[in-house]
């Protein structure tokens, strides 16, 4: 670790300044917007907002996309802003690149590149991706951390604590101690790019029995913690095939639900961030797979409870439902709680439970499913909230971030038979034994 980038007292301090002095810009703005009247032009704010957040860079926003999520935060001008504010990130400029890429190959960087594109390809928080070429002439994609990251992830970290906090205090429907320690655990590992190598080695053994889903291979030698670079895999934005026909958007909708599904229900792993960004497609509905900083993995014992969870609802067995949720690690389980848990449940499982060919939503809507949890989040307020178990948010990211993925490609499949597919002949201590042996292989 060089010194630029140590988390240092000082760098953590200035992050402090930045991010308090936004926050309470936007606070102030909120209050203003809400309570005052003081704008007349909500959308205006809303990407005032975006912008003061792009500028800070770092984990910051990741966590506003996070606190989008949460029903009635924020008002609907600024979550509209917040969920596509980290694919259209603003990029740093040449210098930057320059000096950041001194700092990791040496004074002699270029020299090891037979090309490299000066703008970014694509900017997020963390990080930045620049094509370029190899002396050899294959086509790269080198991902570049911003410096200081360790330093804004403790200051960020620090300041969501207090927002969750104050979250609290106003709203009790969900506790949020334990998401707080999933997130933060997550986000430090995100950092570390020799780490994401692994995870791509560990991806490219489990999904090898599916060639429709392509996985980039890594340069060791142009990466390092803070660099990482591999083959360009060339495809289309996930929003550009919405116009495909039926028969291909059903294709993409398969391969993206082998994608996550089979690394689940094979090896208890699960890709926990399935933002549209970390993904394209191939003409013929294949899917490339890029991204890999938040890999989540489960005991088998918690994709057993999905799986228990599933012939609950199929089979109506409240006993069954009640040993899913404990296997999870929900505390307190009291009748009122099983009943909107389940409500919710139902929602997300709706589609697996019939053995037909439908839409995900079979009115192609995300409506339905905003005034559901809109009522369950009231609910649990009525009842003192829940605590939600760490492992819980990723798998319920996952799952809902997919099932937005599929409502936007208007995608009519048997579900019923995809799931069956993934979760017949499920054996907890073979998993296990699989698990083991990977993550062993891929010196996890």
């Amino acid at each position: 670790m060089t010194l630029k980038d140590d988390d240092t007292f000082g760098r953590r301090l200035k992050r402090y300044t930045k991010v308090s002095l936004s926050a309470g810009k936007i606070a102030a703005q909120l209050a203003g917007d809400r309570y005052l009247g003081t704008s007349a032009d909500p959308s205006k704010r809303a990407k005032q907002f975006m912008e003061s957040l792009g500028d800070l860079k770092g984990p910051v926003m990741k966590i506003a996309q996070l606190l989008a999520t949460i029903p009635d935060f924020l008002p609907d001008e600024y979550v509209t802003e917040l969920l596509q504010l980290q694919a259209n990130a603003p990029a740093m400029g040449w210098l930057f690149v320059k000096r950041r890429m001194r700092t990791e190959l040496g004074l002699e960087w270029e020299s090891k590149f037979k090309s490299f594109e000066k703008p970014a390809a694509a900017a997020a928080s963390l990080g930045q991706v620049h094509r370029a070429t190899s002396l050899e002439g294959k086509s790269l994609a080198c991902k570049l951390q911003y410096p200081d990251m360790s330093s804004a992830v403790e200051a960020d970290l620090k300041q969501f604590k207090i927002v969750l906090a104050l979250y609290e205090q106003t709203n009790k429907a969900v506790l949020t101690k334990g998401v707080f320690q999933e997130i933060a655990e997550r986000l430090r590992e995100e950092l570390d790019y020799e780490l994401e190598a692994k995870h791509i080695a560990l991806y490219t053994k489990i999904l090898q029995p599916k060639p429709q889903v392509h996985l980039p291979i890594v340069h060791p030698e142009l990466s390092t913690k803070r660099l990482l670079t591999m083959d360009w895999l060339e495809g289309r934005p996930l929003l550009e095939m919405r116009k495909a026909s039926q028969e291909l958007r059903n294709t993409i909708a398969t391969n993206m639900f082998y994608a996550w599904y089979l690394p689940f229900y094979h090896y208890s792993i699960i890709h926990g961030d399935p933002h549209l960004g970390n993904y394209t497609i191939r003409d013929n509905g294949d899917i490339n797979l890029m991204d890999f900083g938040c890999i989540r993995i489960f005991t088998p014992s918690f994709t057993q409870g999905v799986i228990d969870l599933y012939y609950a609802l199929l089979n109506n067995d409240q006993d069954l439902a009640i040993r899913a949720y404990e296997t999870w690690g929900f505390q307190n389980i009291s009748k009122d709680l099983i009943s909107i848990l389940n409500r919710w449940a139902k929602f997300l499982y709706g589609p697996l439970l019939e053995d037909k060919v439908q839409f995900l939503d079979e009115s192609n809507s995300s409506i339905a499913g905003q005034k559901i949890a809109g009522e369950i989040h009231q609910e649990l307020r009525n009842i003192g909230g829940v605590a939600p178990p760490p492992e819980f948010v990723f798998m319920d990211r996952a799952a809902v971030g997919l099932g937005s993925v599929f409502m936007h490609l208007k995608a009519k499949l048997n579900w019923y038979q995809l799931f069956h597919e993934m979760i017949d002949g499920f054996d907890e201590k073979i998993v296990g034994q699989r698990q083991e042996e990977l993550i062993k292989k891929c010196d996890l």
